[in-house]
């Protein structure tokens, strides 16, 4: 190693829109639309940073915005509690944690609700 401060490996998109981890689609829709309009290359015209974020945010989007998309990146998303303050890994991960510890959730919670999906009929 060079030295150099290293990337992560795994893009948080949820902190890329700006938005918490248990964020509904409306929230994601608006907050989307609301960067993308800051961000927009024309408004910049000639800055490549500008562009890159532009095209981060329209990553995350894509990812965020369909629920199987969302779900898979969920589970794979990264797990290195360096990379997070103690609030926002706990908010991250809440679902998961509960569920894999067998305190339950409740029905209405997009974790049980998408665990239920993805069970075997």
């Amino acid at each position: 190693m060079d030295g150099a401060s290293e990337e992560p490996l795994h893009k948080d998109y949820y902190k890329v829109l700006e938005v918490d981890y248990d964020a509904s689609d409306d929230n994601i829709k608006l907050s989307y639309r609301r960067l993308a309009l800051k961000w927009h290359p024309d408004k910049h015209k000639g800055e490549d940073d500008v562009t890159a974020k532009f095209q981060e945010i329209n990553e995350a989007y894509k990812i965020l915005s369909d629920p199987v998309t969302r779900l898979e990146y969920d589970f794979s998303g990264c797990y290195e509690v360096n990379q997070y303050t103690a609030r926002e890994y706990l908010s991250r991960f809440k679902g998961m944690i509960l569920t894999c510890n067998g305190l339950g959730i409740e029905h209405s919670s997009k974790w049980a609700r998408h665990l239920r999906e993805w069970e075997p009929h």
